[in-house]
């Protein structure tokens, strides 16, 4: 099993290096992780995360829905896709004032990282200039920016790059082989082509996946393998617990364990030490107990807002409570 690298702490993101993983991981290896006594392998998690970060600090993004329904695609977890019957309704995309009165607000309430998501399978040229517009004004105000476009077509990583776009996020979602029983209308290789153009662009990734989609717990060591794997892995990988959303195929998913989605976030931090790991979607489902568990366990960055997309999300009055329970600060 691969060892733990001894490196500084590098307590602000600003130090966070990007670094190579000094070697491939395999599925037996990360199968192996789970597979520890629970409190050995928080143990160890808790070790790799005090090496790279300061363990009571903690980042915080805000994300907003520039462009909410009508997507195209049937990604089974979506309310946003067009296909299913939800109560998401197809919207215009925001004004530029909303978005930078959102940003100033998420500012304000604390958050780092502002980002901007679009339910398109992939942004038109005319689209992405209103984005890259959008970009360009959170980025004046001292926030970094992200975006969640969907897939890209060659030269719009070079051009939200031009426009100042600090991260890219485009979730794998799930392991490879178990990715046509969620999403038929493209392919996981599709998803890793646009992070590629994404790191050729010089952009840093956001990439993670969802837990609790109904696959298995080999399924959750390959999508922990893949990112890891990356070459470099993900700057940011958000792991989101599935909320499953009424008129879509994984409506009556069952819920996952509290103490496997733990350990799915320490075997993150184990594989991918200098990434900042989210806890993301279905923190509002989540006691305060489970989520001080995933921070023990090395997640330090969350979203922060009363809605994540078109789901909703512990508000931050709530957050800040919590945080001040557990002595975390802010980045």
């Amino acid at each position: 099993m691969n060892a733990i690298p001894q490196v500084a702490a590098r307590p602000r993101e600003e130090a966070a290096a990007t670094v190579k993983p000094a070697a491939r991981w395999t599925v037996a290896e990360v199968e192996a992780l789970y597979q520890l006594p629970f409190m050995d392998l928080i143990h160890r998690a808790q070790q790799v995360h005090r090496e790279h970060f300061d363990a009571n600090e903690i980042q915080r993004s805000t994300l907003l829905s520039v462009k909410t329904g009508g997507c195209s695609e049937d990604c089974g977890y979506c309310s946003q896709a067009a296909r299913y019957n939800t109560d998401t309704e197809r919207e215009a995309m925001l004004p530029l004032d909303e978005v930078v009165a959102a940003a100033q607000a998420a500012k304000d309430k604390g958050a780092s990282r502002f980002c901007m998501g679009a339910a398109w399978r992939g942004p038109k040229d005319k689209d992405l200039a209103r984005v890259s517009e959008m970009i360009r004004a959170v980025k004046g105000l001292g926030l970094q920016t992200c975006v969640t476009l969907g897939m890209l077509k060659e030269g719009q990583a070079a051009e939200l790059k031009e426009a100042g776009l600090d991260y890219y996020n485009h979730n794998l979602d799930t392991d490879a082989s178990f990715y046509g029983q969620v999403i038929t209308t493209h392919r996981h290789a599709d998803r890793i082509d646009t992070l590629g153009q994404v790191r050729e662009a010089g952009i840093k990734v956001c990439s993670g996946g969802i837990i609790g989609m109904g696959e298995s717990r080999r399924n959750r060591a390959a999508l922990i393998v893949q990112l890891a794997n990356l070459d470099p892995p993900p700057e940011s990988v958000p792991i989101n617990n599935l909320v499953p959303i009424p008129g879509t195929p994984l409506a009556n998913a069952a819920p996952i364990d509290g103490f496997e989605f733990v350990r799915t976030i320490a075997a993150a931090r184990i594989t991918m030490p200098n990434s900042f790991v989210r806890l993301s979607a279905g923190r509002q489902e989540m006691s305060d107990e489970l989520q001080a568990l995933c921070f023990l366990a090395g997640a330090n960055s969350i979203f922060y807002g009363d809605k994540l997309l078109t789901t909703g999300n512990p508000e931050a009055d709530r957050d800040e409570a919590l945080f001040d329970r557990l002595g975390l600060r802010p980045i």
